[in-house]
C-alpha cells in the first residue's frame, strides 16, 4: 500500500493530503511563486484551497515568517485568483 503524503497548511495548521493543497515556493534567487505542478525547486509552503485559510495567512503574516522576507501584494492577489477559480 502506497503511503499518502501529507503536508500542513500554514493558514489553519491542519495536515492534509499534499495534492489537495496549493504550494507556494521561494527559489534560490528569492523569487516567490505559486507552484501548480508541485515540482519546482526551492523552499515550499502549503495552503488549503480555501479563502478562509488565505485570509488567516494574510492577517497573521505567516508566509512572511516562513520565507523570512516581505511578501508582495501580487502574490496574495494571485493566490486569491487560484483559490476562487477552482
Amino acid at each position: 500500500m502506497k503511503k499518502i503524503i501529507q503536508r500542513m497548511c500554514i493558514g489553519c495548521n491542519n495536515k492534509k493530503e499534499k495534492h489537495s493543497l496549493i504550494r507556494i515556493v521561494m527559489n534560490k534567487e528569492g523569487s516567490i511563486s505559486i507552484d501548480k505542478t508541485g515540482k519546482l525547486s526551492g523552499r515550499g509552503a502549503y495552503i488549503c484551497d480555501n479563502i478562509d485559510c488565505l485570509e488567516k495567512l494574510i492577517k497573521s503574516k505567516r508566509l512572511e515568517k516562513v520565507f523570512h522576507t516581505k511578501i508582495d501584494e501580487e502574490i496574495y492577489k494571485n493566490l486569491r485568483g487560484v483559490i476562487i477559480d477552482k
